[in-house]
């Protein structure tokens, strides 16, 4: 098997908290991401679902270091970013970019659509000054827009443009794999549609890897090679896109699939959803043990005393769930 592009071990992303304004102590710590392993290969899309709140945008910042890391290790093509001098980590940036949720804030009011695209082409030295412009125009065409729109600033396009230009930032530099965090969730829906046959397209054009983080499995599905399911910052499941979705093995998986509504009245009708009762935890004070037993239908008195490990269920996927043989 080749090495993955992108390898996480046991990643974890905890905040202090503290009390007090002058003589600050500690009141407790916020665990947003408590060790997460994943891989990812070149060319694949793999997709990153859950709940608001369960540690996604954490995880994607952590992976590109915007966000520390308390704990594991992130490494790209056998460079660990969690040990590497600033100096080190700005170098692998080329190959590592993010596009984030909202276009409307991602972008920089002042700044035209050449300035946004020339900027990580000049930090960078990708090309000399006189190519810039022509390597402008190319980007702009690459993500379908016109290259006469180029000297327009970002309140004059449309959400669905401003993506484009977000993605097109992104795409500058050439990367090996792009983290998308909830591309298309400030989007109208027929806007959504044009933005993940983008991806698509580009991902197969320029072997490009891709994180598509999201809360819509149905999203997720249309563009993902694999889905990995996460809950209170640690990953239930993991498999091929279609089987997570088709063939649900974590409740929580199960739950989530459940919601995702479907094109045939009759069917819309009479589906039975699973509707699971409470909140989620508080990522400062989790459960002990596995940290979904207290929504869990199938909850025994054993998932209370240990927090069960990612293990494999079949050929294909890995589940983090102690009655792994019995649901």
């Amino acid at each position: 098997m080749p090495s993955p592009l992108l390898q996480l071990t046991d990643v974890k992303t905890h905040f202090p908290l503290t009390r007090g304004f002058i003589l600050k102590r500690a009141a407790g710590t916020v665990k947003a991401v408590d060790g997460v392993s994943l891989s990812v290969g070149a060319g694949e899309v793999l997709g990153l679902v859950g709940e608001s709140g369960c540690g996604k945008s954490t995880l994607a910042r952590t992976i590109m270091q915007l966000v520390p890391t308390t704990g594991g290790t992130v490494v790209l093509e056998g460079k660990n970013l969690t040990t590497g001098s600033t100096r080190e980590v700005l170098a692998v940036r080329r190959d590592l970019q993010m596009v984030f949720q909202d276009p409307y804030a991602s972008l920089n009011p002042r700044m035209t659509v050449f300035d946004t695209l020339a900027e990580p082409l000049r930090v960078h030295e990708v090309c000399p000054a006189a190519e810039v412009p022509a390597r402008v125009a190319e980007l702009m065409k690459l993500v379908g827009l016109a290259p006469r729109f180029m000297q327009k600033y970002p309140h004059e396009f449309s959400g669905g443009q401003r993506q484009r230009i977000a993605i097109a930032r992104a795409l500058a530099l050439e990367p090996k794999i792009i983290i998308a965090d909830e591309p298309v969730s400030a989007l109208d829906v027929s806007i959504q549609a044009q933005i993940l046959n983008l991806l698509a397209q580009l991902c197969r054009k320029m072997n490009l890897a891709l994180i598509f983080i999201a809360h819509d499995l149905s999203v997720v599905k249309h563009i993902s090679d694999r889905i990995a399911v996460m809950y209170l910052g640690k990953i239930v499941e993991l498999g091929p896109a279609i089987e997570v979705i088709e063939r649900p093995v974590h409740p929580y998986t199960r739950a989530l699939v459940s919601a995702i509504p479907t094109p045939n009245p009759d069917t819309e009708r009479t589906r039975q959803r699973i509707v699971l009762p409470g909140d989620p935890p508080s990522p400062i004070n989790p459960p002990a043990g596995c940290a979904f037993h207290p929504r869990c239908p199938h909850a025994q008195e054993k998932c209370k005393a240990a927090v069960p490990p990612l293990a494999r269920a079949d050929a294909t996927r890995e589940v983090a769930c102690v009655r792994l043989g019995e649901i």
